[in-house]
């Protein structure tokens, strides 16, 4: 069986469409076409067959696929394997992380991989959604979020500390609440939310809860943007540990209700990889790296 063949035919499975698959073997769609159509006459069988949006395996093609992706991965680490005996780990990653996680805590320990490994290439991506890593290209994503995407391998790496946050100015002007229910009558700077919705607060003490509705007044998916409208006094917020640290301690941030626990979703740090494809050994490194270098750390962790 022609090995080219049966790659083309596993990043095509893997990508959902010919034109994935195009991009990652840096070659057109059209020569994609024609080479799955030789392969299928080789084989004898049809492979895929299209669905209302991507190309799906066949009976045959998927029975195909399970050993191929295998035979696949166990070439590459043979080849990764060889490539580095005796040298330095060199190679490309390209890894995504949310934006303020990434200028405020992340960025520091890829630039210390980087200089730990100057033959390795980091591109760096900024972004807070998890979207399609494979039609991105993207080796390594890290995301906060409660519900990691079920297609990819999700390792939950942290917990992430979440503060009730004022400004000193703005418990001046409202007042401070005294109890959850008190949060009901004060001005809300949230993350985005759909159709401008109440956002439900958790706030947790002593075994109990309680769940507020507070419409936002202002909404962002940038961790940055709320805490500087905290800052200008605008309204209070629910702000993660490691963006709000050094406010804290220097009193342009005050805690709210500091004897209850804050529990919402988005509260836990996932590193994301794609499955079925065997990563290069650049790209372990950094998973590893990660995983050692993020966990013990204290900034993701409330007071």
């Amino acid at each position: 069986m022609d090995l080219n063949a049966l790659k083309l035919f596993v990043e095509i499975v893997d990508g959902g469409n010919l034109s994935a698959a195009a991009r990652r073997l840096n070659t057109t769609r059209s020569n994609v076409s024609h080479r799955l159509k030789a392969f299928e006459r080789a084989v004898g069988a049809q492979l895929l067959r299209r669905s209302t949006r991507r190309i799906e395996p066949t009976q045959v093609g998927y029975a195909l696929y399970e050993h191929g992706s295998r035979i696949v991965r166990e070439i590459a680490a043979a080849n990764a394997a060889i490539a580095t005996l005796g040298k330095s780990l060199h190679g490309h990653v390209r890894v995504s992380v949310p934006i303020a996680l990434g200028h405020l805590y992340l960025g520091p320990l890829l630039l210390q991989f980087a200089r730990e490994h100057p033959k390795i290439t980091l591109e760096v991506v900024f972004n807070n959604r998890v979207f399609d890593l494979m039609a991105s290209e993207i080796d390594v994503a890290l995301r906060i979020t409660s519900d990691p995407p079920q297609q990819y391998i999700a390792r939950e790496l942290a917990r992430v500390g979440l503060m009730l946050c004022a400004s000193p100015e703005y418990v001046r002007t409202k007042g401070i609440p005294r109890v959850p229910a008190d949060l009901a009558q004060h001005v809300f700077v949230s993350r985005s939310a759909l159709n401008n919705i109440r956002i439900p607060i958790t706030l947790r003490r002593e075994g109990k809860h309680w769940e507020i509705g507070v419409p936002p007044h202002i909404q962002s998916e940038n961790s940055l943007f709320l805490k500087n409208a905290t800052l200008a006094g605008i309204g209070f917020a629910v702000l993660p540990y490691y963006a709000v640290r050094d406010e804290l301690a220097q009193g342009k941030l005050v805690v709210l209700l500091p004897e209850y626990t804050v529990d919402m979703q988005s509260d836990k740090l996932f590193m994301i990889t794609v499955p079925n494809r065997y990563p290069t050994v650049a790209t372990m490194a950094l998973i590893e790296y990660l995983k050692s270098n993020v966990q013990p750390l204290s900034l993701l962790h409330s007071l």
